[in-house]
């Protein structure tokens, strides 16, 4: 018995067992010589370990993982990336892979914050930031949360938001970050005397943020309407599309499935972190509605390798029990001569709302994730009603 003791008692003091990752971790990611600090955490015993991101309270959990001899590898494949790090001394170094590009990558265990309340100003509440996108916007909206010193943000534009900001206050600025395995950024917010926000965007955008309630006194433009940023040329056309399945098997608007249905056709790529947000509702309006006629079809734009071997979208499609068709439509720089019947189509995702007639009743830009809060709550509650709407109807099939 005092044998087994002791043999007991060395396998726990050997240098193997010590090195366990279990826990959180406060971890870097250096984009563009920019290095964005985020939380993350490991789990599992032995050599097999899970890694996961956060998005707020979402969670992105690796596919696979293994920690072995100090070294970590957790696969994330809905993303088509892995993490790669030694361990050592408590530290772990190595990079994050994704679609061909390599981040240094940096963590320590999770040490909690010590600042205080004292003489931290109230960000809290909604803003409006000026900006000239590429996308033609003149302005975004900032929804922000705050605790003392710990604040939580969100910046919503027309293709979607930034994902769940988090940071403290320090020296005079709120530093915010993001990163969930996707959406690398870092926004650097400093209050002005005149009450609002210097923001400079992952290094290098500046930018100009105003409360709501003072910004159209301040003569500064509406965000982007997104249920207005695409159209159609004819909206009494019917819409078409005509693409392969992942198993190459060809799908049509003209097939017997989507006859007098109402269909939603969104737009979307496994690689787009807003079409991730988006999946879950489309698959949750997928099974709530589809025995009352609604059928779903997304439009997968993927790069040229995804193409020939779907491994990420085929995850994407696991990951979220999509029993919708999902169609490979093309590369992303072929969007719109693969659709000419849009508008204005520009943005990841577009969701087009169709009739049992088959033309588009209504379209939407982007899509507002969770941690927008109030506007992810009524996004989902105005889609489920036009839905509705649209089943409600009799509409007969157009020719």
């Amino acid at each position: 018995m005092q044998i087994c003791r002791l043999a007991v008692a060395a396998v726990l003091a050997s240098p193997l067992f010590a090195q366990s990752l279990t826990g959180l971790w406060d971890a870097t990611i250096k984009v563009n010589d920019v290095e964005i600090p985020f939380r993350m955490e490991f789990s599992g015993t032995g050599p097999a370990i899970q890694a996961t991101f956060f998005n707020g309270d979402e969670k992105t959990t690796s596919t696979s993982g293994k920690f072995e001899n100090g070294a970590v590898v957790a696969r994330f494949e809905y993303y088509n990336s892995r993490l790669e790090a030694t361990w050592k001394d408590g530290h772990l170094s190595g990079a994050y892979l994704r679609d061909g590009k390599t981040y240094p990558f940096e963590a320590r265990r999770f040490a909690p914050s010590k600042l205080t309340e004292n003489d931290v100003p109230s960000i809290a509440g909604l803003w409006v930031v000026g900006v000239q996108s590429s996308k033609g916007e003149s302005a975004w909206r900032m929804v922000v949360r705050q605790s003392g010193p710990e604040v939580s943000a969100a910046v919503l534009r027309v293709d979607g938001d930034t994902g769940m900001l988090t940071g403290t206050y320090h020296d005079g600025k709120f530093v915010l970050s993001h990163f969930s395995g996707a959406r690398p950024s870092l926004f650097e917010v400093t209050p002005q005397k005149d009450g609002t926000l210097q923001i400079v965007q992952n290094g290098k955008n500046q930018m100009t943020a105003v409360r709501s309630t003072e910004a159209r006194a301040k003569g500064m433009p509406e965000p982007t309407d997104p249920s207005r940023h695409t159209s159609m040329k004819d909206p009494t056309e019917r819409f078409h599309f005509r693409f392969p399945d992942v198993n190459g098997r060809m799908v049509s608007d003209e097939d017997a499935r989507f006859r007098g249905k109402v269909v939603i056709v969104a737009i979307g790529g496994s690689w787009c972190p807003n079409c991730h947000d988006e999946a879950p509702f489309l698959e949750e309006l997928y099974r709530t509605y589809r025995s009352r006629g609604l059928e779903i079809v997304g439009l997968s734009f993927e790069e040229a390798d995804q193409l020939k071997n779907p491994t990420r979208l085929a995850a994407f499609i696991k990951r979220y029990g999509i029993e919708y068709p999902v169609l490979l439509c093309g590369e992303t720089e072929e969007l719109q001569a693969k659709l000419p019947q849009a508008v204005n189509l520009n943005a990841w995702p577009t969701t087009f709302f169709l009739g049992r007639d088959g033309r588009v009743r209504s379209v939407h830009a982007g899509f507002a994730g969770r941690a927008t809060g109030d506007f992810h709550r009524e996004l989902k509650e105005e889609e489920k009603a036009l839905v509705e709407r649209l089943l409600a109807e009799n509409g007969t099939q157009a020719q």
